[in-house]
């Protein structure tokens, strides 16, 4: 039986805002390393090498992984939903800035908000929620007109594609709670979604005429790795292990510094521009998902 805490402790504060600090460099990475591989080819050697050492750990640990219970179907859906998502996310960086991409990428709890109340009626949104979710409907739309407003250099095309992504990310989400994924181990949900996406991404590369080099740079080896270990391996299994500790809504709301050091990533690594509209959109959206989430009073 795993024992629940009901307040963050200082191990869970350090690890939420190691993962947080990660995801936010993550797509600075993605982006800088695109100049020498491909962005799918990239993807797909990531997934496959996440995929490889969720095995091994599962083995270590002996976790079973094909055990039956009912999962297959709705595993392979919340998979083939979790490719849709790291596609958009890497084709995206091809158009946009890394800045702009994650504040478009965390939408994804609005997605949740608006879909889960469907299957899971104890959901519902109420009044305050609504306008929560008008919040950031409004800063989309207004950071999406910046970004058709850039000309020769407009970003719409990747924004669309990091809108894409959060929607995928919720999708998933979505899928978890409405079937019977939630009652799965953290292990075996996060090896369906790695395996579909190691199987579908290097075909979507063979598909977009992709050339597959083998050859890297130290910076692309050392950027790959990263990807690899910390962010697509230990930093989801280090956040599975949290929701089974700890409270969701107060881990949940350190999200919210992601879209911030990825900011401040974009700027000192990549010299992205980060403009006022940007930062109002990323206002916007943070104060959206804070209303989203906040709890009725109590009658």
């Amino acid at each position: 039986m795993i024992a629940r805490k009901a307040h963050l402790d200082t191990l869970a504060i350090s690890l939420l805002l190691g993962c947080c600090l990660f995801w936010g460099l993550q797509q600075v990475l993605i982006k800088a390393t695109i100049a020498e591989m491909p962005p799918m080819f990239q993807a797909s050697l990531r997934l496959v090498g996440a995929t490889a050492l969720l095995w091994l750990w599962c083995w270590w640990r002996n976790i079973p992984l094909f055990n039956r219970d009912a999962s297959l179907r709705a595993g392979l859906l919340a998979g083939a939903l979790f490719s849709a998502e790291f596609a958009c996310i890497y084709g995206g960086l091809q158009y946009t800035s890394a800045s702009r991409l994650t504040v478009f990428l965390y939408t994804s709890p609005f997605w949740v908000a608006v879909l889960v109340p469907i299957w899971v009626k104890s959901e519902r949104l109420r009044g305050m929620q609504w306008i929560g979710l008008l919040f950031a409907f409004i800063a989309v739309v207004f950071a999406l007109r910046e970004g058709f407003a850039g000309g020769a250099a407009a970003t719409a095309g990747g924004d669309l594609l990091g809108l894409m992504a959060g929607m995928m990310w919720g999708l998933t989400t979505v899928v978890i709670r409405a079937t019977g994924l939630s009652k799965v181990s953290a292990e075996k949900l996060l090896f369906y979604q790695l395996t579909v996406s190691a199987l579908a991404l290097p075909l979507l590369s063979l598909a977009l005429g992709e050339v597959w080099v083998w050859q890297f740079s130290p910076f692309a080896i050392t950027s790959l790795l990263l990807q690899t270990v910390i962010g697509a391996f230990a930093s989801y299994l280090a956040w599975m292990w949290m929701l089974g500790r700890y409270p969701a809504t107060k881990i949940s709301v350190f999200v919210f510094f992601t879209p911030l050091f990825a900011l401040l990533f974009g700027a000192l690594g990549l010299h992205e521009s980060v403009t006022p509209g940007l930062l109002a959109a990323l206002a916007t959206v943070a104060a959206g998902i804070v209303l989203v989430n906040r709890k009725p009073a109590a009658r």
